[in-house]
């Protein structure tokens, strides 16, 4: 029996009854605190972008890409209270 793409590749398969499924996992994240701003980025993506959340998601970038918006976010909140209190 000829070789899937996916067995050429590295992939296997697990039986289970009279099926195979390919053992599939995601990539394994650092797992870092959730801020105000990640937080309410993550509500976003969710009700508002859920192909790029998915996206994120199973490539294991979730974590990282939300951890940069929140430092991000604060580093701009930082200079618009600075701002403020200058006027």
């Amino acid at each position: 029996m000829a070789k899937s793409l996916f067995e050429e590749l590295g992939g296997k398969y697990e039986q289970q009854g009279n099926y195979l499924f390919p053992c599939l996992t995601v990539a394994v994240e650092e797992e870092q605190p959730i801020g105000t701003w990640e937080q309410r980025h993550l509500d976003y993506l969710i009700q508002c972008r859920k192909v790029t959340y998915t996206n994120l998601l199973t490539s294991g970038r979730l974590n990282t890409y939300l951890a940069d918006i929140d430092k991000q976010a604060q580093e701009r909140f930082e200079k618009f209270i600075e701002g403020m209190k200058q006027t």
